[in-house]
């Protein structure tokens, strides 16, 4: 029989894998966003391409960066 502590630890575990899953879609569809409205806003202005890339770099970092402590947060409470 499966002891009480073991079966919470293995959720525990299951839930900080789903958590940087989440964390990891979310990051990706965020920066498909990012980078879907610069393709727009360059081709409605080509003129200001090296702002709208600049912003976007920047941006995107920011959301990986994020996204990043999400999946170190799981993996250090994974025993």
């Amino acid at each position: 029989m499966i002891s009480a502590l073991f079966l919470a630890e293995g959720l525990a575990q299951l839930g900080c894998g789903i958590g940087a899953g989440i964390a990891t879609i979310g990051a990706g569809l965020g920066i498909g966003k990012i980078g879907g409205s610069a393709m727009d806003a360059i081709a409605r202005q080509p003129e200001a391409t090296g702002k709208i890339q600049t912003n976007m770099i920047l941006t995107s970092a920011f959301v990986e960066g994020c996204a990043l402590f999400a999946i170190a947060a799981c993996a250090f409470l994974i025993k």
